[in-house]
């Protein structure tokens, strides 16, 4: 099942959005703008820069350009006042500046779905120190981040959803979560914020896995038939795709049942309206492999929809994981300070966004970090600066 995007409005330039956030330094300390110094960090972001003194090598090269919308009372700040800034800028206020920008480009997330999911920055810590994590939430028809968390070095990332959550305006979104966020508070959370979960179930809740696997094996015996089984048809819904590509045949069949009288702990499981079972049937060279994922959900019997938020949800490892690691090489970089991991890891989603949503060129998004580096005026229109 592909997923369209959605034509985006055009948002108001980031630079404004940049405005209004509180600028850590003590008032001696300041010799350079505040803003100048997140416009320089964006746009070395958004031309291939990945460390603090690509910043610094950006303002020196770009200085004059620069100039033409900055005021740079002191020149180009160095690479340790980058450093300086990022780390001591506040992470939730910069979260709730990105999440402001994002919402002027999607401001309804009505049956979008939003997957959230934890990527580590293996890179970005001191000797014994835990590896970081970072929890992100993706968009999947708009193709944005809408925002992420850090996880705290003492915590896991289930204390960081909820705090992603709470930033996001998610009204009649559809929010899909792995096994690391099929809780129960997470759930209700998501119920709180008038939205709807998709919730992959596996063994960190054991029993209720037997249950609902023990549910489907008897409803729906693995490969029985090709078509829909026989099942109450107000109880239990049907759906199938068939993908072919690189010498391989694979058949995903959905089913969505609403039928959960006999799960002992429905009535802890805020919102719970129907269980799913993904099958995956995988031909290659000949042979079978078969594949049963369980979930729950709080959606209505509709197997169609409950197989748009499962395929969904991994757009966020393909459209955005994938894209961090590979072009903007974040599992390379070293920020480790303060708050300087994750204020980069805000600062690069913006970059990502801001090159996503650009559709005055149809390259890759290789290509469009290439351009700005060469064209000067291509980046002040990705800044919202310029017009194309």
């Amino acid at each position: 099942m592909t997923t369209k995007k959605k034509s985006l409005p055009k948002p108001k330039p980031i630079i404004e959005c940049f405005a209004g956030l509180p600028d850590p330094r003590m008032d001696r300390t300041r010799r350079h703008n505040f803003i100048d110094i997140l416009v320089i960090g964006l746009c070395s972001a958004l031309v291939g820069g990945e460390s603090f003194s690509d910043m610094e090598r950006f303002g020196l090269l770009r200085k004059d350009w620069l100039k033409g919308f900055l005021e740079l009372p002191d020149g180009i700040p160095s690479h340790d006042t980058f450093n300086r800034v990022f780390s001591a800028l506040d992470p939730h206020a910069f979260l709730e500046c990105f999440g402001q920008w994002v919402q002027g480009i999607c401001p309804n997330l009505s049956d979008e779905v939003v997957a959230i999911d934890g990527k580590a920055l293996r890179r970005a810590l001191n000797q014994g120190e835990a590896i970081p994590y970072i929890v992100s939430a993706w968009a999947c028809e708009h193709g944005l981040a809408l925002g992420q968390v850090k996880v705290d070095e003492k915590s896991n990332e289930i204390t960081a959803v909820p705090q992603l959550l709470n930033a996001l305006k998610l009204k009649g979104a559809i929010v899909t979560l792995d096994a690391m966020g099929c809780q129960k508070d997470i759930a209700s959370h998501i119920i709180q914020r008038q939205a709807d979960y998709v919730l992959a179930l596996k063994g960190n809740h054991a029993t209720a896995l037997e249950e609902v696997k023990a549910f489907f094996e008897d409803a729906v015996p693995p490969c029985a038939t090709q078509c829909a089984p026989t099942a109450d048809a107000t109880r239990m819904d049907f759906y199938q795709t068939i993908d072919k590509g690189h010498g391989r045949i694979e058949t995903r069949r959905y089913w969505q049942s609403t039928d959960f009288g006999w799960f002992e702990d429905k009535g802890l499981w805020k919102g719970l309206k129907s269980f799913g079972m993904v099958e995956s049937i995988r031909r290659q060279k000949g042979k079978n492999t078969i594949e049963r994922r369980y979930y729950l959900s709080s959606l209505p019997l509709d197997a169609r929809r409950f197989a748009h938020a499962v395929r969904g949800h991994w757009g966020v490892e393909n459209n955005l994981h994938w894209c961090l690691d590979i072009i903007f090489r974040e599992d390379d970089n070293r920020a480790r300070t303060r708050n300087a991991a994750q204020n980069l890891a805000s600062l690069r989603r913006i970059a990502l966004n801001l090159l996503k949503k650009d559709q005055t060129n149809k390259d890759f998004l290789r290509g469009k970090r290439f351009a700005a580096a060469l064209d000067p005026n291509y980046l002040l229109h990705l800044l919202g600066i310029l017009d194309a």
